[in-house]
């Protein structure tokens, strides 16, 4: 049984706004610890840094 094309947009619609809604809070998380104050130059050297080392080698060094 497949799912009237209604059904279908309306669950679209959902998961974009839940989409929409995570987006939001992790942008309100970013702000909170003080990153979105960064010059720009600053937090994108920061970002590259993370995105070589990757989130999970970050993390680890974070901890350690």
């Amino acid at each position: 049984m497949h799912a009237a094309p209604q059904d279908v947009r309306k669950l679209e619609e959902r998961r974009q706004r839940l989409e929409e809604k995570e987006r939001e809070a992790a942008i309100q998380a970013i702000e909170k610890t003080g990153l979105l104050k960064l010059e720009t130059k600053r937090l994108g050297n920061l970002l590259g840094r993370i995105r070589s080392l990757g989130i999970d080698e970050v993390e680890k060094r974070l901890t350690a």
